[in-house]
């Protein structure tokens, strides 16, 4: 006997309510949440007032209502480009990742150990949106260029707008929130971001995943030297935001390898090795950076190479 499977994505509205008929079924009539029973059921632990800590966007409830939304997508295989696609248990999945995501919740929902993720920085020229928030698979063909366009403007997510942040967060809420249930319980996220968004990434994680459940911003450096910033202001590192869900340990580090360190001089600061200070920029290009070093204890004098400084 041949099982029919449901053509849409899990619904994660409906699996969120269940669980809370669960903890609470007294906060129920006639079907639907009671949120005065609701509160009475939490106690002090429901938070009063119209002014709290929090963050809000334009489109926010836009982008809550997108994860409610099921999607009638398939995942078709490639046995044509896959290698022994019947032996292996990798899978490269190509397509709008918010539709594979909901995709991803029925079988995967739970069980994934780790998530990194690198999404658009938002420098001004990454990503396209939808001007009506509105993403399903129709939305994301048409304005991704692979369908015509039918009322839906195409358009970089430049400073001048007037939803620069709010269209990222859109972008961002509803992938995160999947990726979250994702996750088994012991397990980690990881998200590269750069100073853009860094904060409203922080942010949305928090809401997400919770803010005990914060685990650390990794400073990562990009590039080996400095660049020429307009205003004398180099940056030259990225983060990386990592968050756990409840059971996380702890990572698997590995031990420095000193094998290039020595201490031939008996330095009180320890084991050091040599390396080279200078930058490929010449004397006229940078002034205040070009001298020659002169040893205290000595008085000898090292002439700077008028070709770095």
């Amino acid at each position: 006997m041949v099982e029919k499977m449901p053509l849409t994505s899990e619904d994660v509205l409906g699996a969120r309510m269940q669980q809370l008929r669960e903890l609470f079924p007294e906060a129920f009539t006639e079907g639907k949440v009671d949120f005065e029973k609701l509160k009475q059921a939490l106690g002090e632990e429901v938070t009063e007032g119209r002014e709290r800590y929090g963050l809000s966007w334009a489109g926010k409830s836009e982008a809550v209502r997108n994860i409610q939304t099921p999607s009638v997508a398939t995942l078709v295989p490639d046995r044509e480009e896959s290698v022994e696609f019947d032996a292996t248990e990798n899978l490269f999945i190509e397509g709008d990742n918010l539709e594979v995501l909901k995709l991803l919740q029925k079988g995967y929902h739970g069980r994934v150990k780790m998530i990194y993720i690198d999404p658009p920085y938002n420098t001004g020229n990454e990503f396209i949106y939808p001007d009506n928030f509105r993403e399903g698979i129709d939305d994301y063909l048409r304005y991704s260029g692979q369908v015509n366009g039918d009322g839906i403007k195409r358009s970089t997510n430049t400073e001048t707008s007037g939803r620069y942040h709010s269209k990222w967060l859109n972008m961002m809420y509803p992938r995160l929130f999947l990726a979250r249930n994702l996750l088994r319980e012991d397990d980690v996220i990881f998200v590269s971001i750069d100073d853009h968004e860094v904060y409203n990434l922080r942010m949305l994680m928090n809401e997400i995943f919770g803010e005990e459940n914060f685990l650390a911003s990794f400073t990562r450096k990009r590039r080996a030297s400095s660049a020429m910033a307009d205003k004398l202001v180099s940056v030259d590192h990225e983060y990386v935001v990592a968050y756990h869900r409840s059971g996380f340990g702890s990572l698997l580090g590995v031990q420095k390898d000193y094998s290039g360190y020595a201490n031939p001089d008996d330095d009180s600061n320890g084991p050091w090795t040599p390396g080279d200070l200078t930058v490929g920029m010449g004397k006229d290009l940078r002034p205040n950076q070009f001298y020659d070093l002169v040893d205290p204890s000595t008085g000898q004098t090292f002439p700077a190479n008028p070709n770095r400084v």
